[in-house]
């Protein structure tokens, strides 16, 4: 199956907004290590499609010289479209000079662990109990999810 990646454009709002609403619960997130709530629809970023239809959607933040992925949401997953958005965005990073690439999942988001390592991301900090600061902002963040205490962050980093 082959998979195409374009920018997000102003057309792509709806879809968007429907992907990441149903993924995650609402349009806010937390980036910059959960520093910063943002509204993810307002990010730039890319979509992936599959023979017409949304296989995957990511956005990204840039600040101080890195670009941090805000969300990356594989809507067929097991396609190739979470690599091929990584790859729209790393060629992005490194068409700036960027030198960083990095990201932060919870700890219970094992099947993402396993991706991102395998697409050559390296654990580079474990934030311990910092979802109790994250749920201060967002308190409708389940506590747990597969079983799993959902507890820390874990930063993840692809050198460029």
């Amino acid at each position: 199956m082959d998979i195409s990646v374009r920018d997000i454009g102003p057309g792509d709002l709806p879809v968007v907004t429907r992907v990441i609403t149903e993924s995650w619960g609402g349009t806010t997130l937390m980036v910059l290590g959960g520093g910063k709530e943002v509204d993810v629809v307002e990010l730039p970023g890319f979509i992936a499609e599959a023979e017409g239809e949304v296989a995957g959607i990511l956005t990204y933040v840039e600040e101080g010289g890195e670009v941090e992925v805000a969300s990356l949401n594989a809507v067929l997953p097991g396609r190739g479209a979470g690599r091929a958005l990584l790859d729209a965005v790393r060629a992005v990073a490194a068409g700036r000079g960027m030198t960083r690439l990095w990201l932060v999942t919870t700890n219970d988001n094992t099947h993402a662990l396993r991706f991102y390592q395998r697409y050559g991301f390296d654990l580079v900090a474990l934030h311990r109990n910092a979802m109790d600061r994250v749920r201060a902002v967002k308190p409708d963040i389940p506590a747990e999810s597969d079983g799993i205490p959902i507890r820390h962050e874990l930063e993840l980093e692809l050198r460029l």
